[in-house]
Parts: structure tokens; sequence; C-alpha cells
């Protein structure tokens, strides 16, 4: 099958192949020309632009995020979209696994530009999907020693890595090769959970562990980690005393309930300041009502529109990696699970460094 994207990446390619046309039902080179964004012929630079629907059916093509490219490595790309297929971490619902395939299959409702920020990711930076990690889904340790080797790779090319997760165990490997590469980074996580347990069932490692570890192994500059959203029942009557113990700010649903929070990332961005930041963001952050395809909800979550707020109150950050994690799509027939988490995803890419504002 010809790939949907091809003849969409540079305005400098006006005629394409028979075999694309009969795909397209595209008669003639000034057919596919009024696909070209207009905007790109003046910069004079080439990026990977997807396929508009106005042209393309979504229910077209194979599946990649957002539509875009696929290729096997980061080489060349800004950012690049990757997909960690694992739910072995999970400690109640499973399904996580299939994350990845059902974000990339709603995100075929996303557009080049972000409506009402005025971002231009595709006409700022190259970015591509580039697949999975090839996990073990019997062996989680070697998973994660799987996920770190893959984000090494992906790191040492200068890439700005987006991660469908997946469960939240794929944050430890992820952090331990950013780490690596930037030294202690901030935090800003978005969950119902603080996913700092020592140790569940007699396991170290597993979604409820990831940033116990990270502070452990130093991964962390811990007076720069906020955590967003946090609630649910607890196993002590201060779930979250070793979080403020390491020094995070923790804020807790209750002060979300009802507002804006737009000044809360005012704050966020002053604790961060200029240093290299990831984000990771779960989708039990939001209610359930909105977000059901999850493995651990909690209810009285936080809104979609507050989600939005915070991704989009993390622009100005230096965020060198991010994620969205424990899409279940099994306990949301609707889809609008994934769908939601497709658009928080382009929403992370719209607040990377160097992209354009209109």
């Amino acid at each position: 099958m010809f790939p949907l994207w091809k003849n969409f990446t540079s305005v400098t390619r006006r005629v394409i192949s028979p075999s694309a046309a009969d795909f397209f039902s595209l008669r003639t080179p000034q057919t596919l020309s009024v696909c070209v964004n207009p905007s790109r012929k003046s910069s004079g630079k080439r990026f990977n632009v997807p396929p508009s629907a106005e042209f393309v059916a979504r229910v077209s093509g194979i599946p990649t995020m957002a539509k875009l490219p696929f290729q096997e490595t980061a080489d060349g790309l800004d950012a690049a979209f990757i997909g960690v297929p694992i739910d072995t971490g999970t400690s109640n619902r499973p399904g996580a696994r299939f994350g990845p395939r059902q974000i990339r299959v709603e995100s075929a409702m996303l557009r080049s530009y972000n409506s009402g920020t005025r971002a231009g990711p595709y006409d700022s930076i190259m970015v591509a999907d580039i697949g999975d990690v090839n996990v073990n889904v019997y062996d989680l340790k070697d998973t994660c020693k799987r996920i770190r080797e893959a984000y090494r790779k992906v790191l040492a090319t200068g890439c700005i890595p987006l991660t469908m997760g997946g469960d939240h165990t794929i944050a430890y490997p992820i952090l331990q090769a950013v780490a690596e590469k930037h030294g202690p980074v901030g935090l800003v996580h978005v969950d119902a959970h603080a996913d700092t347990s020592d140790v569940v069932l007699g396991e170290k490692i597993g979604h409820g562990t990831p940033f116990r570890r990270c502070v452990e192994e130093g991964l962390l500059d811990c007076k720069r980690v906020v955590q967003i959203g946090l609630r649910g029942t607890g196993y002590s009557a201060d779930s979250y005393e070793w979080s403020r113990a390491q020094g995070f700010r923790v804020v807790q649903v209750e002060e979300c309930w009802f507002k804006s929070l737009a000044p809360l990332m005012a704050e966020v961005r002053a604790q961060m300041g200029s240093g290299p930041v990831y984000l990771s963001f779960d989708i039990d952050a939001l209610d359930p009502g909105f977000a059901p395809g999850t493995g651990t909800p909690e209810i009285a979550g936080l809104t979609p529109i507050q989600g939005v707020e915070i991704i989009r109150g993390c622009r100005g950050l230096n965020l060198v990696g991010c994620d969205l994690v424990e899409v279940s799509p099994p306990y949301d027939t609707t889809g609008n699970t994934a769908l939601t988490g497709a658009n928080l995803l382009y929403e992370m890419l719209c607040v990377l460094p160097k992209v354009k504002y209109f």
C-alpha cells in the first residue's frame, strides 16, 4: 500500500507516480499542489506534514501517530512519537499494551495547527512516528532494559521523545536514559497516583514504583518536581508524605476543583526554571467520566480542560521528553480515552522548544 504521507512532505514535490495518483484518486500535479501548506513556500525547509483530511480520508492508510511518516530511527528528527506497548507492570486492570495502537488510530482526527494556541509544529520541527520499542511481554525487567537502550539511541540523535504507553513503569527506564544525557531533570507529573511505592507484592519494579526508583538513582532534581491531580483512598492517612519529604510539590486534586489551572502552571514554570524538564501524564489523572479506559481509575479527577491547561502551561520549559501512559482501550469501547490521549500528545508536541506560534 502506498504510504499516505509520501507526497505531502515537501512543496518541491509536485508530481506523483501513477500508482499513487490512482490510490489518492488524484489526476494532475495541480490537484496535489493544493494539499501543500502554503506557509512552507517561504521557509525553504522540508518538514513532515500529515496529509489533510480535506484530501485524504481519515479512515484510509496504515495508522501512524497523526498520520505522520514512519521511519525506523530518530535520525534527522527534532521529535518522535514512540510506542511502548506494555502492561506487565499493572496492578489492576490490564490492557495498556494496546494503548499505542489505539492512540494512533484515534489520532487520525488531529489536524496540523492548534486552533487554541496557534501553534504550528509541522511548520517548525521535523517529526515522525518511529514505531514501538520491541518489548518482552514475559519479562518486565528485560523490557525495562530494552526501553532504556532504545531511548539512549533516540536521545543520542538530539531527538525529543514523545511516548505513548503502556503502563507507567516505562517512565523509569526512559528517565534513566534521559538523565544519562541531561543529568537530573525536573518533572511535571500529572496523575491520580504518586507512583512512589517502594515494594508492591515483593516487586520493586512496576507502575506504582517508578518515581521512587528514579529518586534513589538520582535521576530527578527533587526541588523541581511537581505532582498534580493526586487523589483517592490510601494505605496511610498521608499517602504523599514521602513525596513531600523529597522536596516534591504535591498538588492534590482538591486544590484543582472548580478552577482554572493556568495560575498553578505559572508557579510551576517558576519552579522548573531553565533546566531540563520531563513531562509524564497518566491518563488516569482525568476523571474516569472523561477517560474510563484505564487500569486504576479514581473518581473526582481533573477535567480534559485542566489537562490541556497543564500541558499548555509547560510552554517555555526546556522539555526534553514527554509521555502519555495508561490508556487501556478494552475498558473504553467508544475510543474516547485514546482520542483524548492523542490530543494531549499533540498538545505536548506544540509546547516543545522551537515550535512556532502564529
